[in-house]
Order: C-alpha cells, then structure tokens, then sequence
C-alpha cells in the first residue's frame, strides 16, 4: 500500500488524508481509558501482593489507585487543553524543554516494547496449556503476528479490538463484583455473612507497615495503561470531550474494579490460602463453588493479554511517531499508510518486540531477566515527568489562555506537588527496600542510557548549527517556550520553539 509524508511536525490532518485519522468513538476511548488497567497484572501478580502484604494489600491498592489518578487528572487536563499527537511527549517538551520530551518519549516507547514481549511470552503460556504440542515460541510468534496486523491496518481496527478486548474484561470483573459481594454478605446459597478473613490469620498487615508501602511499588505497575486514553486523543472524533470523559470514567471505576475486587478477594478466602497467590479469581470463585473458574480465568487472562499486546504496539507506534516530528527519531519513522497509520513505527516496536520473545527462550535466567528488571521504575519516572510538565503549563495556561482550562486539577498546585512528593517517595523507597533494589538500578541504567542519547544528540545538533548564529539548534534546551498554541490543530505542533524560530531538520 502507497504511503505518503503526513507528518507530526507539518500538523498532520487530524479529520485524515494526509495525517492520522479521527477514528476512535467516545465508545472505545472509554474502554481504552477503562480495560488499559485491568491486564493480567490483576487477575495473577495481584495474588503475590497479597501473600506478601496479607489484608493491608487493600490499603496499598488504594495508594496505588489514588496515586494513579491523579497522574491521570493532570495528563486529562492537558489533554483537554492541547490534545497533540503524542500527548505527555508534547507536553514535557514544551514544559520541561527538549530533554524532557525526548526523555519521555523513548521510556515511555521502551517500556510497552517490553510489555508487548513480556506478554506475548505470557499470552503463549496460557494458550499451551490447551495446546501442549505447539512450542511456546511458535504460539508467541502468532500472537505478535495477529496484533501486529490489526494495528498495522487502521486505528479503527486497533479501537474495535480494544473495545471489545476491555468489554470483556471489564464484564468478567462486574460480574465477579455482583458474585463475591453476594456471597459476602451471606445471600448465595449455603454462604453466611463473614469477613472475619481481613483480621483474622495474624491480624490485618501481618507483615507489617513497611510491606504494605513496599506492595505500592508493584501495585502502581499493575496500573499502567490508563494514560493511554490520553495519548489516542489526538486520533479521537472530539478530543476535548473524549479525553474528559474518559478521565472522568476511569476514576471510580478503576478504584471500584481493583480495590473493591481485592477486598472481596480476602473477605471471602483467607491471605495465607497458598492457592490465592497463584491466582486470587480463581481462588475466589472455586471458593464460592463455581466450577470450571479455573478455565474462566485461563481464558479471561488471555484475553487480558491480547489487550495489552495491543494497547503496547499501538502506544509504542504512536509515541516514536510523535518523536520523529522534532528529529528526536528518525524521520522515516513518520511514513503514513492511506489509512493514516506510522506501519514503520509499528513495525519498529514489533521487530524488537520479535528479539525480546526469541531472547525470553534462549536467555531466560539473563538476558531477558535483565529486561524485565529494567522497566520496573520506567513508568514510575514517566508519570514523574508527566506530573512536573503539568505543574509548568497549567501555570502558562492560566497567564495565556485559562479559557482552555475546562478539565482541572483538584486543588492545584497543592495536590500536583503532593503527587510528585509521593513518586518521589516511591521511587526513594525502590532504592531502600532490597527486594526492589535491583529493578531500580535496572531502570536507572535504562534512564541514562536515554540521557546519554540525548546528549550526543544535541551535541551532534550544537555541532551542525550554523556559525553565524541562526536557528537553535535541534538538541538545544530552551526555558523560555514562547506562547502557547490556541487551538487543536495548532497543539499538534506543541514545541518549546516559538514560531517565528523554526526547528532544522538534521540531514
């Protein structure tokens, strides 16, 4: 299929032709915002924080969640103000400058490079569980080829299978909701009102205080993907009103789908249940006496997983897309299809996606462990950034245009500060804590290596500028980021530079 030159920095046609295309419905941007948190993270790493935490996980859940909403209330505010290809990559940039976009933009590209690997090993063991013949390799490699083609053939296509990948997720957790509350309070047959489970068995943190700010820590990686509701806005019919509503959905009802989830998790089975570590839903449910939980669930976090490989290309694809606007990747990168979708950018994070699958199989106790230490903090350090960029451009907001200001953050700067103390805080207590320490310095190496790309990147840039003082040069910080873009179409084009002062493209 002919491809043609829409590109971010030209302002892309948002409408479609030349650009991205408007194809996403309030419908699935709904969904998006909804099942981008509800992933296999839930329905099985949820158990090992309750084992390691007892009743008191309930509290980290609702840390976690609470700290993730407001990351996502200060991303929806922007979003509503300057919807933009890229979204938090835009806004760092002309927040933070340069590096902050460039910084944000490849940890956040990194990290759902990793997810997209790491649960097309995980979506494969699930499937060989029925189908113990095919090797696990070979069912990876189906299932990146599948989603790989869905993404590659329109944003619609990506909305549609999302929509209906997070309805199913978002049903199964309703229903077990309904289920376990009715069995709580003593109205399913042969049930008695109880949950003496949440004191008993040592107490409420039997582990104390210390392991359940530590259960925070995964807790808060098990939330990642709300964002990405954000980032589709620019793809999205109406961004303003969709992003709005999406932000607004995702607070109570990720709060209710998680904690309240968690807590009827430990009401109705007891922490220390070993079977609750290795899977709480179905623990739950067997519980409860329905049969067949176990392959439910097989199938409910299968589904899960095909989600996030989904939501991981089309995430990774469109935030390099958003790089290649200010040379920050390379430019081929920002080839459309008719369609108006970067195919080279999907195939970008496919391709090292299809390396990290191959190296999950010959390296497993190496390499591949090394990866998935790397990204444990990476969403930590990406929603610290999104935070410090809110506080910069709501203030430029209100000086410029505080009309725009139609989705706030509650209680600002007071609760934006408080958000970036408590990330602070996380990523302090991944430095103390032994169990966390080494997916910390994982990340951190992670973190400098895009730092040090960065910093030969605009030394490479210092070095083509021209002698006679023309143009900033394409690596080079600016602090003062001229006014502010008035209108969707201009914030596709969110730069620190101001428009009389455009941005070379490198050779």
């Amino acid at each position: 299929m002919a491809e043609n030159n829409g590109s971010y920095e030209n302002g892309p046609d948002m409408t479609g032709g030349a650009g991205l295309r408007s194809e996403l419905k309030q419908r699935h941007m709904t969904l998006i915002a909804l099942g981008g948190v509800i992933g296999a993270g839930l329905f099985v790493g949820s158990g090992v924080v309750i084992d390691e935490t007892g009743p008191a996980a309930i509290i980290s859940f609702l840390l976690a969640g609470g700290l993730v909403v407001l990351v996502m209330r200060m991303l929806g505010e922007m979003a509503v103000a300057r919807p933009a290809v890229g979204s938090f990559y835009a806004y760092a940039r002309l927040a933070l400058g340069n590096w902050g976009g460039f910084t944000i933009g490849w940890l956040y590209w990194y990290f759902w490079v990793n997810v997209v690997a790491l649960e097309a090993v995980a979506g494969a063991s699930q499937i060989h569980a029925w189908l113990p013949g095919i090797p696990l390799w070979v069912v990876s490699l189906c299932l990146m080829v599948l989603l790989t083609g869905v993404n590659m053939f329109s944003v619609r296509s990506f909305g549609e299978f999302e929509y209906w990948f997070s309805s199913i997720k978002v049903a199964a957790i309703t229903v077990f909701l309904v289920v376990g509350l009715i069995f709580a309070l003593g109205l399913w047959p042969g049930a008695h009102a109880d949950v003496s489970n949440l004191t008993e068995h040592h107490g409420f943190a039997p582990h104390g205080v210390g392991a359940v700010l530590t259960a925070v820590i995964p807790a808060v990686g098990f939330f990642t993907g709300a964002e990405i509701a954000a980032l589709a806005a620019a793809e999205s019919k109406d961004p303003q009103r969709s992003v709005a509503r999406a932000t607004r959905s995702v607070v109570l009802r990720v709060l209710l789908f998680y904690v309240g989830s968690i807590f009827l998790v430990i009401a109705i089975v007891p922490w220390n249940d070993p079977s609750v570590a290795q899977g709480p839903y179905v623990a739950t449910l067997q519980h409860i006496g329905i049969s067949g939980a176990g392959t439910l669930m097989r199938v409910l976090i299968l589904v899960a997983v095909l989600s996030s490989l989904n939501a991981g290309l089309y995430s990774a694809s469109r935030i390099v897309f958003a790089l290649t606007g200010n040379n920050d990747a390379p430019r081929g990168l920002t080839k459309l299809s008719k369609r108006g979708v970067p195919r080279r950018a999907i195939l970008l994070a496919t391709v090292l996606g299809y390396v990290s699958v191959i190296i999950a199989y010959v390296s497993p106790d190496a390499v591949f462990s090394f990866i998935v230490h790397s990204y444990g903090a990476v969403a930590l350090f990406v929603y610290l950034l999104v935070a410090l960029s809110q506080v910069r451009l709501r203030r430029q907001l209100e000086r410029e245009d505080p009309g725009s200001l139609t989705l706030k953050m509650w209680c600002f700067p007071y609760l934006s500060w408080f958000t970036i103390a408590a990330m602070a805080a996380v990523i302090i207590a991944m430095v103390i804590l032994p169990s966390t320490r080494s997916d910390f310095a994982a990340s951190v190496l992670t973190l400098a290596v895009v730092l040090g790309a960065y910093g030969i990147r605009a030394y490479r840039g210092r070095r083509q500028a021209p002698a006679d003082g023309g143009p900033a040069a394409a690596g080079q910080d600016r602090t003062d980021n001229g006014p502010l873009p008035t209108s969707p179409t201009a914030a596709v084009e969110l730069s620190p530079l101001s428009a009389s002062e455009p941005e070379p493209r490198r050779p």
